[in-house]
């Protein structure tokens, strides 16, 4: 009956403008990529494009690898959202670099986070735990444990060599490395609602950094060439580097960029801050929703951020949910 609702109240907001809007911009296609916080970006962002644009959205199912052949291979789809470069590879470049495709802007401000992670309750208790040095000098306070990646995770890699660089197991912290992603999650829930120590390695937007007030330490400055080595399971004499935002982009393709430069326009603007995504798939968890209720919810109970991102003629349209 819920999920009833939120459909039906965004039909009857949004049916009239969607006449008036009709056959005012044409086809569009936008990825979908595999994973709740793209899905929900896509939802938003085809509800704007054809309410407020009039335009006829197909959404493509995708991942990174296919999408990026199938720009190199057909110049499809038109846009391409949440895309995170720093694992794209050569053919992305080739395609900026050839300039077959446009990249609009950031759709997750300030990127990707990652980091290593206390509850804010423990450093607010502990403020000498903000720090790498802080935590390593009172391993007790922390529970004595770091929490790593599973094997096989690109994260793995860098964290042992960060475990190395900083002598953490010699502070007297003990190195757990997890089976699996799920038993990561379920170590920091577990302990956040015993108001437990928890220490260890998270990233965002996900879900339990939305459900779950955490501070991610200073693990010193960010180093891009130490970084780079860090990412090496073989480094030889790994250092210490804070780790960096991950750019995640839109792009569209040069074609489209000229055929409907207000669209481009819109999708350059659709920009979510990475703590607020984590939140709406905390919502998702909490409500049982799907990823289109998650873009309902957001579209109205944020009004003031999305109407930022809109024409006036979009605006017009879209009065109805401006109100």
């Amino acid at each position: 009956m819920r999920r009833f609702m939120l459909g039906a109240t965004l039909a009857v907001l949004t049916a009239p403008t969607a006449v008036l809007a009709q056959d005012q911009c044409g086809d569009v296609t936008i990825t979908q990529m595999n994973w709740d916080s793209a899905a929900i970006v896509t939802a938003v962002s085809q509800f704007l494009m054809e309410q407020g644009y009039g335009c006829d959205v197909t959404v493509v199912p995708s991942d990174t690898t296919p999408a990026i052949a199938s720009l190199a291979e057909n110049n499809e789809p038109d846009i391409v959202t949440e895309l995170w470069t720093n694992s794209t590879g050569d053919v992305y470049k080739k395609l900026r670099a050839d300039g077959n495709i446009v990249e609009l802007g950031s759709v997750l401000n300030p990127g990707g986070v990652e980091g290593w992670w206390l509850p804010t309750y423990l450093v607010e208790d502990h403020p000498e735990l903000a720090t790498i040095e802080g935590i390593m000098a009172n391993p007790e306070l922390v529970g004595g444990m770091f929490n790593n990646c599973p094997d096989g995770w690109g994260c793995r890699i860098v964290n042992d060599n960060l475990i190395r660089a900083f002598g953490l197991e010699d502070s007297g912290i003990e190195v757990f490395n997890h089976g699996s992603g799920e038993t990561l999650a379920t170590s920091m829930a577990a302990a956040y609602q015993s108001e437990e120590p928890w220490f260890g390695y998270y990233w965002g937007p996900t879900t339990p950094l939305g459900m779950f007030d955490m501070t991610s330490i200073d693990l010193g400055e960010y180093d891009p060439e130490v970084h780079s080595a860090n990412q090496n399971a073989d480094a030889p004499n790994p250092m210490a580097s804070a780790f960096p935002a991950a750019p995640v982009l839109t792009i569209v393709t040069k074609d489209f960029m000229e055929s409907h430069p207000d669209i481009a326009e819109l999708m350059g603007n659709v920009t979510f801050e990475t703590a607020t995504m984590s939140q709406l798939l905390a919502w998702k968890e909490d409500n049982n929703a799907s990823n289109e209720e998650a873009a309902v919810y957001f579209l109205k109970n944020n009004p003031d951020a999305w109407s930022a991102w809109i024409n006036a003629a979009a605006t017009e349209n879209l009065s109805a949910l401006l109100q």
